[in-house]
Parts: structure tokens; C-alpha cells; sequence
């Protein structure tokens, strides 16, 4: 008879795979094809980017997830003191070497985002885009609260895992994520109730994402700024739609330490 798995065993095996896919999708550009459809998203993403830069100057930030596409460099040419930090050894090297091509001087470090190696209340903020649906939940907001200092926040993009047609893709495209990664559900977002005194998501992009049909054409931005309008009132007048959404901005604050 077999013995079962031991959870530290479990854990290790769960983060190797994530540093091996995401060490690949780094290095070989995996995730390309989906490039597309992230053209749809510039609501959320101009949300998320104005609640990470909003007063950064001489704040101490820490990034989980880091790479080229870091937001870290744009934050150190703000002022702020930030780390990214990341589980694949491959994002760092190239988040470093962009840092050098830019011009700035964010840290850089491969760490695992659940086992935070930094002293208890470090950061004023904390930070990250398409991240913690990768991490184990209960660890990530117990080290989130640890790390951040009285009054500090943390802000993340993440994708929410509701919505019918986009778990359809998902699943017939397998290869473009790790095994291991959950976009959130509603569920995942009130767990963080128990560590954070408060917890603000704004919800985006349940019919906008059909806009990418018209990306190559005069139509895109018009298309998709009506359908983001459209979104929004669905969402503010049925609540209930805000679980389909693709994308959310969650701004955790008020650590329960």
C-alpha cells in the first residue's frame, strides 16, 4: 500500500513545476499567441497601475512576479525603493538585465512568494499582476500581512475563474499555463477577508474581451471602450455578473496582524 504524499513534498513538488514552466515560458516566449487578447485589458491595467504609483515616491515596494514586463522599473524611475522577486531564475536574469538597459536600480531576487524572506512589516507596499493565482492562498496572505508595515497595502491584478468561456479556452489550451495555477474565485477573495480589516476589487472585462476581433482595424478602441461602458453598468446594476469578469484589481489594506 502506497504512502500518501507528505504536504512539505507536495509543496516543493508544486513550486518546481512552476519555476520549471515559468524558467520555459520566459525563455521561449510560450505565452505569445495570447498576447491579443491582454490588448483588451487596458482599463484594468490603467486601474491597477495608477494604484501602485499613487504616491510611490520613497516608499519600500515589493513586486511578486518579475521580468521584463516588470512594473518595477517604471516604479524605481518614480523613486520608489522596490524588490521584484520572482520563483524562475530566468525572469530575474532578464528583469536585471532590463533594469541595466533602462537605467534604474530596482532589486532583483528568485524567492517563493509563500515563504517571504524579508523582516516582519518591511514594505509599505506590496505588489503584483497575475501572481497570487499561482500561490497557495493562506500562505500568500499570512506573509502578505507579515511583510507589510502598519498602514501599508497591497495591490494585485489577478484573473477570476468564473466565467464559463474562458475556462473553455483554458482548458483547450493546457499548455499556455501551469498545472497548479487557480484563477480566483469569489471564494478566494472573502478568504482574504480573515487577514486584511479591508478588501476593495473592482471587476473588468466580461464583453470587452470580444473586442479583440476588431484589433486590427479603426474599430478597435472605439469597440472596446463601448463594451468596457457596457461592462461597467452591468456589473454596477447585476452584481451577481462580476463573477464572469475576466480581470479584477484587489487592494488589500488594514492587515489583521
Amino acid at each position: 500500500m502506497s504512502q500518501p504524499i507528505s504536504p512539505d513534498l507536495e509543496t516543493a513538488a508544486r513550486l518546481e513545476r512552476e519555476k520549471e514552466y515559468h524558467n520555459k515560458a520566459f525563455a521561449e516566449d510560450l505565452r505569445k499567441s495570447v498576447d491579443k487578447y491582454y490588448e483588451t485589458i487596458a482599463q484594468s491595467r490603467a486601474h491597477y497601475h495608477q494604484a501602485i504609483a499613487d504616491t510611490c515616491e520613497g516608499k519600500r515596494m515589493l513586486e511578486y512576479g518579475c521580468g521584463p514586463g516588470s512594473q518595477a522599473f517604471a516604479l524605481a524611475g518614480m523613486g520608489a525603493r522596490i524588490t521584484g522577486i520572482d520563483i524562475s531564475d530566468v525572469a530575474i536574469k532578464l528583469a536585471a538585465e532590463e533594469a541595466v538597459r533602462l537605467g534604474v536600480q530596482p532589486e532583483f531576487k528568485v524567492m517563493n512568494a509563500e515563504a517571504l524572506e524579508f523582516p516582519d512589516r518591511y514594505f509599505d507596499r506590496i505588489i503584483g499582476s497575475a501572481i497570487i493565482h499561482h500561490l497557495e492562498l493562506h500562505k500568500a496572505y499570512q506573509e502578505i500581512v507579515r511583510c507589510l508595515k502598519p498602514g501599508g497595502k497591497a495591490v494585485f491584478i489577478e484573473p477570476l475563474g468564473h466565467n464559463p468561456i474562458i475556462n473553455l479556452y483554458r482548458w483547450l489550451t493546457p499548455k499556455l499555463r501551469t498545472e497548479d495555477e487557480h484563477p480566483l474565485k469569489i471564494a478566494d477573495i472573502r478568504l482574504a477577508r480573515r487577514y486584511f480589516g479591508q478588501v476593495k476589487v473592482r471587476y473588468y472585462h466580461m464583453l470587452s474581451i470580444a473586442a479583440v476581433m476588431f484589433r486590427h482595424t479603426p474599430l478597435f478602441k472605439p469597440v472596446l471602450a463601448l463594451l468596457d461602458r457596457v461592462d461597467a453598468f452591468l456589473f454596477r446594476v447585476f452584481p451577481i455578473l462580476r463573477r464572469y469578469a475576466w480581470m479584477s484589481v484587489i487592494e488589500l489594506s488594514e492587515p489583521k496582524v
